[in-house]
């Protein structure tokens, strides 16, 4: 049997993966499998509950491909049932965050290095104070790299709202940071 050819653009790889087509899902995930480890670590701070998170998150649009809307961009949407299953998560189990983890200890540890672990820490001290809604709109819209338009759908909230939060969190994060420096 010969495989179906992966469409161009993104409407007909929807429509591809609507269809059925495994493969076509398969170049989505390669696709997409990094901005949403990258939002799912960010969240977790632990590597192995972010990969489960993206692997759910793939399993649940696999299976809900077919509710997606062709003609909108598919990141959101995505980013979105990420969102949703680590949240979730976050909610039946205890939040752990180890920075030191995140960095390749294999490498050497020199003073460069600990600077950078030590101002990782103070970022992600100063962000898990944030309120939820307001950390969650940080780390989509600054560390996922998502547009203004995007974290909206992601987060299925009003943009002007994102806009507000984003603003009212950088400020939060400025004095929490600062605050931090000054002791």
């Amino acid at each position: 049997m010969v495989e179906k050819e992966i469409p161009l653009t993104e409407s007909e790889v929807i429509k591809s993966c609507q269809a059925g087509n495994r493969e076509a899902f398969r170049f989505l995930v390669e696709q997409f499998q990094d901005v949403l480890y990258g939002t799912a670590f960010m969240m977790t701070g632990d590597r192995t509950i972010a990969e489960d998170q993206v692997q759910e998150a793939f399993i649940s649009a696999w299976k809900n491909i077919r509710t997606f809307r062709i003609g909108y961009p598919i990141k959101p949407w995505l980013v979105r049932i990420l969102v949703n299953k680590v949240l979730s998560y976050q909610r039946d189990h205890v939040r752990t965050v180890s920075s030191v983890d995140s960095y390749h200890m294999a490498d050497p540890v020199t003073s460069s290095t600990m600077e950078k672990i030590e101002q990782h820490d103070r970022i992600e001290r100063a962000i898990d104070i944030l309120p939820e809604e307001q950390r969650q709109v940080v780390l989509l819209r600054y560390f996922t790299g998502l547009s203004l338009a995007e974290t909206s759908t992601a987060l299925g909230r009003h943009q002007g709202t994102i806009k507000s939060q984003a603003h009212r969190a950088l400020e939060k994060l400025k004095y929490l940071i600062e605050e931090q420096d000054s002791v």
